[in-house]
């Protein structure tokens, strides 16, 4: 059998001797931004992205590319899959109904600005979408998710790439900045996890800024930021519909595999509470199937592909941040929860 042939389409044993080389690259590349991150600071998911690039040349070896594709779709899917696993039902509902609206509508605000801004930019409406999703969700993991369901096209990768370039990058900024912005405005301990929750990009930033403000800021940063997280599957169907009807496909909208697995694992932690050491398990499996799969995106992803995107899409992710954290402050005001201590 030739190297030529899609892992796919060989037996299990073949598929798997074909898939090995590229996908112990990857996990070779997420061990040593792990490494790194762990030892010296910083955002592992910006150093797999980093150190991916850098084998760039890797992706034209047929050796390789299979396992690199696998890891880049699939195991980027179980990855996301897992995060279902942090979340239960009692969590969202004990946020209570003011910051679970905020939140929300913060949401479908910021992913129709991404859309508006980047048909002012001049930029791919689909890339507006995606950076949105990614501003309003949860940064990185969500800029796959909803990736993953796309149409792809010529710059569907690079779009994937530079989206999570930035909202990583914006993150670690945000974690920096936005404790400061709170104690500029006066905003008590459960206001500034309300803020942090509902605006940072990523969960491990979240969680970092909240702490820093006080344990209690944190715990409510935290919640606020698993309910942003569980608003991903509603979201992912919703672009799921949109682009069949787009597209002129009939019929009802199928769950992808991967988001059923998502509600599943939370039905689950809902219904039974899952063992706090299966969770911890799982939280390190799905951290581990997604710093694989950026380091596998940036395989996939030359540095001449990044420094030719120009400043627009950097204007757009930093637009719709902005944005976000404005909704969500003035959303705050109206309902009284800027208020709250």
């Amino acid at each position: 059998m030739t190297a030529n042939v899609s892992a796919t389409a060989q037996p299990a044993p073949g598929r798997l001797r074909a898939i090995a080389p590229g996908a112990l690259i990857c996990a070779t590349v997420a061990l040593a931004a792990r490494f790194l991150a762990d030892h010296y600071g910083g955002p592992v998911m910006l150093y797999a992205l980093l150190f991916g690039t850098a084998f760039n040349f890797l992706i034209d070896d047929p050796r390789c590319r299979p396992g690199i594709e696998f890891t880049a779709r699939t195991v980027l899917r179980v990855g996301v899959a897992l995060l279902g696993v942090r979340i239960s039902v009692g969590q969202v509902t004990a946020l209570g109904a003011a910051p679970f609206a905020i939140v929300a509508c913060a949401i479908a605000a910021t992913i129709g600005f991404g859309w508006l801004l980047a048909r002012t930019l001049k930029l791919r409406s689909q890339q507006g979408l995606l950076s949105g999703s990614a501003v309003a969700i949860c940064g990185a993991s969500a800029a796959l998710a909803v990736a993953a369901v796309m149409p792809t096209h010529a710059k569907h990768e690079e779009d994937t790439i530079v989206t999570v370039v930035g909202v990583t990058v914006l993150s670690t900024i945000a974690m920096v900045l936005y404790p400061i912005v709170v104690q500029a405005l006066g905003l008590g301990d459960t206001a500034a996890g309300v803020f942090f929750g509902a605006t940072i990009h990523d969960v491990a930033q979240v969680v970092g800024a909240g702490y820093l403000i006080s344990d209690h800021a944190g715990e409510v940063s935290t919640v606020v930021k698993l309910t942003r997280v569980a608003l991903l599957v509603p979201t992912v169907l919703l672009f799921v519909l949109h682009y069949r009807r787009r597209h002129g496909s009939g019929g009802a909208v199928a769950l992808p595999g991967f988001l059923l697995a998502f509600v599943v694992l939370v039905v689950l932690n809902s219904a039974f509470g899952l063992p706090r050491s299966l969770v911890d398990a799982a939280n390190d499996a799905s951290r581990w199937c997604l710093v694989a799969a950026i380091a596998a995106l940036g395989i996939k992803t030359s540095f001449k592909q990044l420094a030719d995107v120009g400043v627009r899409p950097i204007a757009l992710m930093v637009g719709e941040t902005v944005f976000l954290a404005a909704f969500v402050l003035g959303a705050m005001a109206l309902t009284g929860v800027a208020a709250a201590r």
